[in-house]
């Protein structure tokens, strides 16, 4: 009687697990529980096992992170190891610039006697002589056209040796480019100088003559001629970068071709008040001689874009 009342009654029977194993048997528990280490933390989330056993996962340098990189020679040097690589770099471009320069005056005075004889007209019969108004005249006007030749001999090197001091810091690609552009610069700045020597100043000091022929006697002076010659035929090897300018300002998306040709009379102006400005001229002529350069310069960079259709 009392069994039965105590199996019809409202007893619930016993909860099975979830899982399907019998309940309050441990051996039928997924793996082993009394087995399992106790997890040790640093305070920080980190277990203490398995810190030695992972290591952190670094980007590469070589690779873009958040659109920052870092070239595959790069190193940090401390800021004075940097200031005398410098100056050692600097030192040699100066030796050489000294050493050419001392070369220079060995053969000055036939260098002066050159440039004189060919700057004016050949169809002259008598090239006016140089004039000599001050006891250094001619030790200033050697100096100064030996330091031609040195700086022109130093400038090749100054290149290399600023390619040797960037180039750990430089991508591959802008190796190449460096490498490609600034040969260049020296380039046109030797075919600047030659267009100056040939053709430049032969028409500005046939123009002089002309201009002071019959009205005053042709006394040129050693020194204020040089100075132009020097002055003129430095500013062509600088006016004759124009073209790599234009390509380097193209090539970076700093401009287009089609925007240049929409502003060129803006700097055709700028072409001549640059010339009139940096050219010592109170005539005239060698300021316009020069602001035409650099707009033929200008106009057939565009003129070569438009062709190649870059």
């Amino acid at each position: 009687m009392s069994d039965e009342s105590a199996t019809d009654g409202d007893v619930d029977p016993p909860e099975e697990p979830r899982d399907g194993s019998a309940a309050g048997n441990p051996s039928d528990v997924d793996g082993p529980v009394d087995d399992e280490p106790e997890l040790e933390t640093d305070g920080e989330g980190i277990v203490g096992d398995r810190q030695e056993d992972s290591e952190p996962d670094y980007p590469d340098p070589d690779d873009e992170v958040g659109g920052i990189s870092t070239p595959p020679d790069d190193e940090e040097m401390p800021l004075a190891d940097h200031i005398e690589e410098m100056v050692l770099r600097l030192a040699v471009v100066f030796l050489v610039g000294a050493a050419g320069t001392a070369i220079g005056l060995l053969w000055a005075s036939q260098a002066i006697d050159h440039v004189w004889h060919n700057v004016f007209p050949s169809q002259f019969e008598q090239v006016p002589p140089p004039h000599i108004y001050h006891p250094l005249e001619l030790w200033l006007t050697r100096i100064k056209l030996s330091a031609l030749l040195g700086v022109m001999v130093a400038l090749p090197m100054f290149v290399y040796q600023c390619y040797l001091f960037m180039k750990p810091g430089l991508y591959p690609h802008e190796r190449k480019y460096y490498l490609a552009a600034v040969p260049t610069s020296v380039v046109l700045g030797g075919v600047g100088m030659v267009f100056s020597y040939l053709l430049v100043l032969p028409i500005l000091f046939q123009y002089f003559t002309f201009y002071a022929e019959g009205s005053a006697d042709i006394a040129y002076a050693l020194g204020d001629t040089f100075d132009l010659i020097i002055t003129l035929t430095g500013f062509l090897a600088i006016v004759f970068q124009i073209p790599l300018f234009i390509m380097l300002a193209i090539m970076m998306g700093v401009t287009t071709r089609k925007w240049l040709a929409n502003k060129r009379l803006y700097f055709w102006a700028g072409f001549a008040g640059l010339s009139f400005m940096f050219t010592m001229d109170p005539t005239g002529m060698a300021p316009i001689i020069v602001a035409i350069t650099m707009i033929a310069l200008f106009e057939g960079t565009l003129l070569l874009l438009k062709w190649t259709d870059r």
